[in-house]
């Protein structure tokens, strides 16, 4: 290939990935903002600025776009959460820890992936992909919590205890659907983080 074409080419690749992106971020929005039954293909892509025939091209099916972008926004999340504590979380900083974690539930993506179960409990051809996604999501959460906490899951009950952490962040999440309690949400972060004190020494 000539070095003009691949000139050519990368300007595209490039532009590709662009519009890629914009649809993924716009699918997150969209159904933060409008629930699964006001985000179609139409409406994303016009959000993002590209032609429905383009987002097609991306993503042939409306299913495909919306598990693609939920996917893409929880990498995101989790490396944005990574790059909170670059060099580890110490015992010093579990608050932090435990905060940054709850974070992840109250949030646009969180908004987004609870619409996109809502959907899945309902679409036969949605469910198996939204749990494969969310097991996948999951597991990650978890393995960062474990690494930021500093947690010795070889230990009775540390496990768990990590699992119980995100469960009430997840539960927090949902009740900031229906209300922004923040100072009821950092109470609960504080016992969280003095009880993660004591579990995991």
């Amino acid at each position: 290939m000539s070095t003009t074409a691949e000139r050519d080419r990368a300007p595209k690749q490039d532009r590709s990935r662009a519009t890629r992106q914009r649809l993924l971020e716009a699918a997150v929005a969209c159904l933060a903002e409008h629930g699964w039954a006001g985000s179609t293909v139409t409406v994303v892509a016009e959000r993002a600025g590209v032609s429905r025939g383009a987002a097609q091209h991306h993503f042939p099916t409306r299913e495909d776009l919306f598990t693609a972008a939920v996917e893409y926004v929880a990498e995101e999340r989790s490396l944005a959460l990574r790059a909170l504590f670059p060099d580890g979380a110490q015992a010093a900083d579990r608050r932090a820890v435990v905060t940054a974690l709850v974070d992840l539930y109250t949030g646009p993506l969180f908004r987004a992936a609870l619409q996109l179960w809502v959907a899945a409990s309902n679409e036969d051809q949605l469910r198996g992909r939204v749990t494969e996604l969310e097991a996948r999501v999951g597991r990650e959460t978890h393995r960062i919590a474990v690494d930021l906490l500093g947690a010795d899951e070889s230990r009775p009950g540390v496990r768990e205890t990590v699992q119980g952490l995100l469960d009430m962040a997840r539960g927090l999440g949902l009740a900031n659907l229906l209300t922004d309690d923040i100072p009821r949400r950092e109470r609960v972060v504080a016992q969280w983080a003095d009880l993660l004190d004591t579990a995991l020494g």
